[in-house]
C-alpha cells in the first residue's frame, strides 16, 4: 500500500513537468471579436507578423500580449479602447495598419498616385513613339507628314503608301 501514494505522486509530477513543458494554450484566437482585434495588433517579438499569427516557438511577447487580450476582452471593453490599451503600453508601432490620419494618410495615397502617375506616363510615351513611327515613314515615302488632327482612314493610307515604299526601296 505504501507504493501506491508514491506512484500516484510519481505520476503527478511528471504530468505536471509535461504541463509546464507545453507551450501556452491561448485562448485569444478562439472567439471571432479576438481574431479581428488580434489582426490589429503586432507581436511585439521583433518578427514583423500580425499578433495572433505569430509562430515562434516559446515567443517571448506573444503569448502574454494574447492573455492581456483575453482579459480586456473578458472584461468586455470596446474594441477601440483596447487598441488604444496596447497603443499607450507599446506605442504605435503595435498597430498593424497605420492609421489614416495626420502624416500617415499619405501611407494610403502614395500607392494609388504613383499608380496613375506611371500609367499616364506609359500612355503618354507610347503616343508619342507611335507618331514618331509615322512621321518617320511618311518622310521616307516622300509623301507630307501627317497632322495629328487627320482622320485614321487618311493615316492609314498614307502609312501604306510609306510601306510600299520602304519595301521597293531595301529590294533594290
Amino acid at each position: 500500500m505504501t507504493n501506491r501514494p508514491r506512484l500516484a505522486l510519481a505520476c503527478a509530477a511528471c504530468v505536471g513537468i509535461a504541463l509546464s513543458l507545453l507551450p501556452l494554450h491561448v485562448d485569444a484566437q478562439k472567439t471571432d471579436r479576438a481574431k479581428t482585434l488580434g489582426t490589429k495588433l503586432m507581436c511585439m517579438c521583433g518578427c514583423g507578423q500580425i499578433l495572433t499569427q505569430c509562430n515562434h516557438i516559446n515567443c517571448p511577447s506573444s503569448g502574454h500580449m494574447l492573455k492581456e487580450l483575453d482579459a480586456d476582452i473578458a472584461k468586455g471593453e470596446a474594441d477601440d479602447l483596447i487598441v488604444q490599451d496596447f497603443v499607450q503600453k507599446y506605442g504605435e508601432k503595435v498597430m498593424s495598419e497605420p492609421p489614416a490620419k495626420g502624416f500617415n494618410s499619405i501611407a494610403w495615397y502614395i500607392p494609388g498616385v504613383a499608380f496613375a502617375i506611371g500609367l499616364g506616363i506609359v500612355v503618354t510615351l507610347i503616343r508619342l513613339w507611335r507618331q514618331r513611327d509615322v512621321a518617320r515613314l511618311a518622310t521616307v515615302s516622300g509623301a507630307p507628314p501627317v497632322p495629328p488632327t487627320a482622320d485614321s482612314e487618311l493615316r492609314d493610307i498614307q502609312l501604306e503608301r510609306a510601306k510600299r515604299q520602304v519595301d521597293r526601296e531595301t529590294e533594290e
